[in-house]
């Protein structure tokens, strides 16, 4: 059976509060230093210029993407709305040749 000791009997809850204290503020300074540092990947000129290559590129795709999905979209409505039209046309016509007696 092994026996541990409790860092907290053995210590007085003042230094306890220091040695965490201590830790933390190293933890939080190397966390620090290594935000500040800036990604190597980004400081490649070839990187960056990849980068925006792809962006314009797929930027371009979307564009005329949403181009044909507009202009396939209207064309889909002029042929409904032209139907449908021409049927409230052919009704209308159907009405206005109508004579009482043929209600």
């Amino acid at each position: 059976m092994s026996v541990t000791t409790n860092v907290c009997s053995l210590s007085s809850e003042g230094s306890l509060v220091d040695t965490v204290d201590l830790e933390l503020d190293r933890l939080i300074s190397k966390r620090a230093s290594q935000d500040r540092r800036p990604d190597p990947d980004e400081i490649d000129a070839g990187y960056m210029e990849s980068v925006r290559a792809y962006t314009a590129r797929r930027r371009e795709e979307m564009r005329a993407a949403w181009c044909e999905y507009h202009q396939g979209q209207a064309a889909r409505h002029r042929a409904v709305l032209e139907a449908l039209i021409a049927r409230h046309e052919e009704q209308a016509k159907k009405y206005r040749d109508q004579t009482e007696g043929d209600v």
